[in-house]
């Protein structure tokens, strides 16, 4: 998409290739990819692969954006970090002022009014989610029942209320996520509930292939776990050599030396016979 000129909830003049706006327009008219990048390195790989949106902690901001100064980010205030209203506002504050176009937050209802009312855009996380996973009988899937299901319908109609436009949805039965989307109008990304999100959200280790044991709703596309592990062996194998060429006498070498010209050796070992040897 073209890039379109905004501000920034900060104030600086900024270019996205997507707004809030577009997402929700395009909503159920096309899909979207998203992933977490951890470092600048990663976004702007992201970036160059024409990633739509990245979904990192409130605190890499600064850094993600460097990296994809023109993707959509929606930053995450942690569950544990931030306790009080006035300590997650902040937060949120600070994140969007570093350059996130969106705050994404597990929490209750009355925090995602109160970030809506101080003009925030933000998405919610329904499903499963990972650090309420002991009220829901552990790790597993969401939706699996029509009562259930219908439960998970009543959290999007409440978090439409409270003024989200977007959702994470994390692993909830795929056609319960297909029957239910179409009765909201949040903007749904989907991690490990199927293809009917608007956002088809995977974790970047887990696209790349460096997970040695992966969520079963993943698929690698890449291979950087053998990539990384050769690289290991290479630096073990390149200390060991390191460590006997420094012990059999053969590094440094004449390669890796730079010896004085010959007459200056000379004189310098005249001039070092004359002196009495100090011995350590």
């Amino acid at each position: 998409m073209a890039l379109k000129k905004i501000y920034t909830f900060g104030g600086e003049p900024a270019q996205r290739h997507l707004t809030v706006a577009d997402f929700i327009q395009l909503r159920g008219t096309c899909k979207f990819t998203s992933t977490v990048p951890g470092t600048e390195e990663e976004a702007m790989a992201c970036a160059e692969a024409g990633i739509d949106h990245l979904s990192i902690w409130d605190t890499m901001t600064p850094i993600i954006r460097a990296g994809a100064p023109n993707a959509f980010i929606s930053a995450t205030l942690p569950m544990t970090q931030y306790a009080t209203k006035d300590e997650i506002l902040r937060a949120a504050i600070k994140a969007a002022e570093a350059g996130a176009d969106a705050i994404q937050t597990p929490r209750s209802l009355e925090v995602v009014e109160m970030l809506v009312k101080e003009g925030l855009s933000v998405q919610g996380h329904l499903g499963l989610v990972p650090r309420r996973s002991t009220q829901v009988g552990g790790l597993r899937i969401i939706g699996k029942t029509a009562q259930e299901a219908l439960e998970l319908l009543e959290d999007f109609r409440r978090l439409e209320e409270a003024g989200a436009f977007a959702v994470e949805v994390e692993c909830v039965a795929d056609n319960a996520l297909e029957a239910v989307r179409h009765h909201s109008k949040l903007v749904t990304h989907s991690i490990g509930a199927g293809s009917a999100g608007d956002v088809i959200l995977l974790y970047l280790e887990d696209i790349c292939g460096d997970v040695e044991n992966p969520p079963r709703h993943a698929r690698a596309f890449g291979d950087l776990r053998s990539i990384r592990k050769e690289l290991s062996n290479e630096r073990l194998r390149a200390l060991q050599y390191f460590k006997n060429a420094v012990l059999d006498g053969t590094f440094p070498g004449a390669l890796e030396s730079v010896s004085m010209p010959e007459n200056e050796h000379f004189a310098l070992q005249e001039a070092l016979a004359k002196r009495t040897p100090v011995h350590s």
